[in-house]
């Protein structure tokens, strides 16, 4: 059984596609994991809510967690998940975590992630970049994290919203050290 445990983490940033092909994307490598777990931020529900108009993210068979429950396994270093992804991380949330604060469990999550040097890959979806932001994603950067922009390619000819999110989603899979059948540059 694959060891992986992971922490999906869904904030109020624009870009709800992206989490939803996050997560249909690994419902599909259930293999590659043990564990999923997931949380949404107050604002993440509303915006996944107004700009996908639905509800679905109730609907994925993973465990939820409510954003203050410090009691989830991932708010300590000793449950063992060695992957969190922050999909799309706010520059709030990502300020957050370049200063240590961990007002919630998604920040406290990602704390205990860098503290115990494991994988945390950020999506952030701003534009443009203020000198803040970009210093946060320094600090980030520097402590470990991974900053992979939802920045789309245009190599595979995508043709929905999906095709076009999964751009952005299929690096960060291949980040977080799972395989997953994608666009290849050159195939």
């Amino acid at each position: 059984m694959n060891q992986n445990k992971i922490v999906i983490a869904v904030t109020g940033a624009s870009g709800s596609i992206y989490a939803k092909v996050l997560l249909d994307k690994l419902k599909k490598l259930k293999d590659q994991f043990s564990e999923i777990s997931l949380v949404f931020s107050d604002n993440a529900k509303t915006v996944w809510e107004h700009e996908l108009n639905n509800s679905d993210y109730k609907n994925y068979d993973f465990k939820i967690y409510e954003k203050n429950n410090f009691y989830a396994p991932f708010a300590s270093g000793s449950a063992k998940y060695n992957i969190m992804i922050i999909c799309p991380c706010s520059m709030g949330t990502l300020a957050r975590i370049a200063s240590g604060i961990s007002n919630d469990l998604i920040t406290r999550a990602a704390d205990v992630i860098l503290k115990e040097r494991r994988k945390l890959i950020l999506i952030p979806r701003d534009t443009p970049l203020s000198l803040i932001h970009i210093n946060n994603m320094k600090t980030i950067t520097e402590a470990g994290g991974i900053i992979c922009p939802a920045s789309p390619s245009f190599y595979s000819r995508p043709k929905t919203f999906e095709e076009l999110a999964a751009t952005v989603i299929d690096r960060a899979i291949d980040l977080a050290g799972l395989e997953n059948e994608s666009y290849r540059w050159g195939k």
